[in-house]
């Protein structure tokens, strides 16, 4: 491998990666952004001179396309300009858009027949059966870079098809686990913010501290392992150091562990099936001392609940979750509604989901669309 490109490469997926490619000594084809940092899309295209920059948000793309204009960086904007970018000149095209937006440039990239490292959780949720499929068409691999996924792919190395029995989710249980609902009602956005483990975006640190995050990796790894929803357990892991695991059909199981360090599964879907050394810190178990388990709290955390019924129903319900969730998360992030109405709008949007079991990509994209119109109607 030579070169990658890299979308949503100033969010927290993205600036670890460029990180792990300076480290291997990568180059970068194409680098795309939603354009809320120009700042650092300016000093990332200075430092990693990609032959191709596409910006979201079209005003902030104009911007950028005058900072630039001393460097041969060609800058484009719009929606088109970031699927542009994923069909660049690279060896493999590392996705980490937060939101549906990432589906359609993953799409775009399967067409070009790039390889993918997957950050973007949301093109499997969404859009799952469509996008394994076309995969699968093309001869495209898709690598996950989600630690609890890469987890779960690297414990399955070298083990046969069909031998799982069980999938080990594990779960940080993010800021407030163990409390109630009467202690959750008066959280505050920066409550919600403060992750005990991970250092991560706004979004997804609400959705860890909602438990949405977990239900959209069950969503996730039913596609990426085909299995069914039934045979994925989520466990709350406090220490974020059993990344996941898979109890086998002979009842061995086999774990991921390391640091909660994003290094170490952004660099192994770079070099699958290799392994090279990490700028990831090592770990020590006797310094860790005790790892421990337990059940999520499914009454408290309701759209961990919502997201697991929603991939048993199929469809477009996860389509509906996700888009209500996205909503919802805003409007809570803006101070609009509570963090307890996080659950119950995606909830309540998810069954007002209009299902199709076979669909396209607009199906996905008009239910997306009615479900944060409905999450809007309940304030």
């Amino acid at each position: 491998m030579e070169k990658i490109t890299i979308l949503g490469s100033t969010g927290s997926i993205g600036t670890q990666a460029l990180n792990v490619a300076e480290k291997m000594g990568l180059g970068i084809s194409a680098l795309a952004a939603g354009g809320r940092n120009i700042a650092l899309l300016e000093n990332q295209a200075r430092k990693w001179k990609p032959e191709y920059l596409a910006v979201m948000d079209e005003a902030a793309a104009k911007d950028l396309k005058i900072k630039l204009a001393d460097t041969s960086v060609k800058v484009e904007g719009g929606a088109d300009a970031v699927n542009f970018a994923a069909t660049c000149n690279s060896d493999m095209v590392l996705n980490s858009i937060v939101g549906i937006a990432g589906l359609n440039p993953t799409l775009t990239a399967i067409e070009a027949g790039k390889n993918i490292a997957l950050a973007n959780k949301e093109t499997l949720v969404t859009g799952g059966d469509i996008v394994m499929s076309r995969a699968k068409e093309k001869g495209v691999s898709i690598f996950p870079v989600d630690s609890e996924h890469s987890a779960i792919f690297q414990s399955l190395m070298g083990v046969p098809k069909g031998n799982i029995y069980k999938i080990l989710l594990t779960a940080s249980g993010g800021p407030f686990f163990g409390k109630t609902r009467d202690e959750l009602k008066n959280i505050t956005p920066a409550d919600a913010l403060k992750h005990p483990n991970w250092d991560m975006g706004q979004k997804i640190t609400i959705d860890s501290a909602t438990l949405m995050n977990k239900g959209l990796e069950v969503i996730e790894a039913v596609h990426l392992f085909s299995v069914s929803a039934d045979n994925i357990e989520v466990l709350v892991h406090r220490q974020s150091i059993l990344h996941s695991a898979v109890e086998l059909e002979d009842g061995a199981v086999i774990g991921q562990l390391g640091t909660p360090d994003m290094a170490i599964p952004i660099q192994f879907a770079l070099t699958y099936p290799n392994r090279m050394p990490s700028p990831a810190p090592r770990l020590s178990l006797t310094d860790i001392g005790t790892l421990t388990f337990e059940k999520p709290d499914l009454d408290t955390f309701t759209c961990l609940a919502t997201c697991i019924s929603a991939i048993k129903r199929g469809g477009l319900y996860p389509t509906a979750a996700n888009g209500a969730n996205e909503m919802a998360v805003e409007l809570f992030l803006k101070g609009k509604i509570s963090f307890l109405n996080i659950g119950e709008f995606v909830a309540r949007a998810t069954d007002e989901c209009k299902n199709k079991q076979n669909f396209t990509v607009e199906d996905v994209f008009e239910a997306d669309r009615l479900a944060r119109e409905a999450v809007l109607s309940y304030i």
